[in-house]
C-alpha cells in the first residue's frame, strides 16, 4: 500500500477513534470537574457532543474549500496538530468550560474528513476510486470499534489517560504525514477560495428540488435521531442502570461497532435478495423499535450484553432505504441527494445528544418520578415507529 494512502487511512481511523476513545470516561470526567451527579453529567455530555457536531457541520465546507485553494497537505497537517493540542488541553482541563472549549475546537479540527477523502480522490485512478473510498469507510469502522475499547482500557489509569493517548497518536500521525504526504493540488487544479461555496446550509436548498423524496427524508431523519441515542446516552445509561465500569462500557460499544459492521458488510445483500428492498427496510425498522423498547425497560446488564448483537440487526434497513432513495432520484441529482443526506445526518447529530441527555436527566435526577434511566430509548423507539409508519405509507408494495 502506498504510504500516502496508509497515512490517509490512519487519519480517518484516528479521527473516528478520537470520538470513541473518550466516550467511556466522559461520565466520570464530567462529574470530576463539575462535582455533580450522573444526571447533571449527562446534560453536560449532551452539550459537549452537540457543540462538537455543530462545529463539524459549520466548518466542513470551509475546510474543504481551504484545501482546494491552499492545498490538502497543509490543511490536513495543521488540523492534525491542532487536534493533538486540543486533546492535551482537555486532558489538563479543570473546569467544564475548558472541556466545552476543547470540544468546540475539536469539532473544527475533525472537519478534515472531507479533505482526507478529497486527497484520496486526488491520488486514485478512476478504477481505484471505489475501492479506495471503501477503504475509507472501513477505516471509520475500525476507528469506531477500537476507540471505545482502547478508551475503556486506558480509563483504568485515570480519566485523563485516553486524552493523552489520543494526543500522542495524533502527534505521531502528524509526523508520519509530514514525511510521506505530497501535495496533490496543482496550479492547474487549484481553485480560488470563495466564501459562498463554504456555506454549510447550501445542501438544504436541494430538498425542494427532490419533492418525491420529502417523506423518505423524514423517515431518514427520524431514524438518524433515534439511533444517535446510543453514542449520546450509552455511557451514562449503563453507569446509572448497571453500575458498569468504563472498561465494560468501552467493550460494549466495541461489540456494537463490530456487530454493525458484520450486519452491513455481510447481511444486507442476502436480505435484499431474499426480501426485496421494501421489506428489508420494514424488517430493519421493526427490529429497531422492539430493541429500543427492550433497552428502555431492561434491568439486567448481562442481558444487555447478549442483546447488543440483536439490536445491530436493525441496521440492515438503512442501506436498503438509501438504495430506494437513490433509485427515486434522477441520475443528474445523485450528488445532490448525498449532500442532503449528509446535512440531515449532521442536524440529527446536533439535536439528538441534547434531547436524549435532557430526557435521561429528567428521569434519573433527584426526585424523578418515575425513575426510568431507559426513557431516552423509549423516545427513540417512538421516533423509529414514526419512521416505520411513514415508510409504509410512502412506499407501496408494488413501488419497489
Amino acid at each position: 500500500m502506498p504510504l500516502p494512502v496508509l497515512f490517509i487511512l490512519l487519519t480517518v481511523v484516528l479521527n473516528a477513534m478520537g470520538i470513541g476513545l473518550i466516550l467511556p470516561v466522559m461520565p466520570d470526567l464530567i462529574r470530576e470537574v463539575t462535582g455533580g451527579d450522573i444526571s447533571n453529567a449527562a446534560i453536560w455530555g449532551g452539550i459537549l457532543s452537540a457543540s462538537f457536531a455543530v462545529m463539524q457541520f459549520l466548518f466542513s465546507p470551509l475546510v474543504g474549500n481551504l484545501s482546494d485553494a491552499f492545498g490538502r497537505r497543509p490543511v490536513i497537517l495543521i488540523s492534525l496538530l491542532a487536534m493533538a493540542l486540543d486533546y492535551i488541553v482537555m486532558a489538563l482541563a479543570g473546569s467544564i468550560w475548558l472541556l466545552l472549549a476543547g470540544r468546540i475546537f475539536g469539532g473544527i479540527t475533525a472537519a478534515t474528513n472531507a479533505t482526507a477523502t478529497a486527497y484520496m480522490a486526488d491520488i486514485s485512478t478512476p478504477a481505484e476510486k471505489a475501492r479506495n473510498f471503501g477503504l475509507i469507510g472501513a477505516g471509520f469502522g475500525v476507528g469506531f470499534v477500537f476507540g471505545p475499547m482502547l478508551g475503556g482500557l486506558l480509563a483504568e489509569y485515570g480519566t485523563r489517560a485516553p486524552f493523552y493517548a489520543a494526543a500522542a497518536l495524533s502527534l505521531a500521525n502528524t509526523a508520519f504525514g509530514w514525511v510521506v504526504l505530497r501535495e496533490t493540488v496543482t496550479d492547474a487544479t487549484r481553485r480560488p477560495f470563495a466564501m459562498r461555496r463554504a456555506n454549510p446550509f447550501g445542501a438544504f436548498r436541494a430538498v425542494g428540488r427532490l419533492p418525491d423524496l420529502t417523506t423518505l427524508l423524514w423517515v431518514f431523519f427520524f431514524f438518524q435521531v433515534a439511533t444517535m441515542v446510543y453514542p449520546a446516552i450509552w455511557a451514562y445509561f449503563t453507569v446509572e442502570r448497571f453500575g458498569w465500569s468504563p472498561g465494560l462500557v468501552g467493550i460494549s460499544l466495541a461489540v456494537y461497532g463490530v456487530s454493525i459492521a458484520v450486519v452491513q458488510g455481510v447481511l444486507v445483500r442476502p436480505a435484499i435478495r431474499a426480501m426485496g428492498e421494501r421489506r428489508t427496510v420494514i424488517f430493519g425498522l421493526a427490529i429497531e423499535v422492539v430493541s429500543l423498547v427492550i433497552l428502555g425497560l431492561i434491568t439486567s446488564g448481562t442481558a444487555v450484553l447478549f442483546l447488543i448483537p440483536v439490536t445491530a440487526v436493525g441496521a440492515i434497513g438503512m442501506p436498503a432505504l438509501q438504495g430506494i432513495m437513490s433509485r427515486l432520484t434522477p441520475d443528474n441529482a445523485q450528488g445532490e441527494l448525498q449532500g442532503v443526506l449528509a446535512s440531515v445526518t449532521s442536524v440529527a447529530m446536533i439535536m439528538a445528544p441534547v434531547v436524549m441527555t435532557q430526557i435521561f436527566a429528567a428521569f434519573t435526577g433527584p426526585g424523578a418520578s418515575p425513575y426510568l434511566p431507559g426513557a431516552p430509548f423509549l423516545l427513540a423507539a417512538l421516533l423509529m415507529a414514526i419512521s416505520l409508519v411513514l415508510f409504509r405509507a410512502r412506499i407501496a408494495p408494488q413501488t419497489v
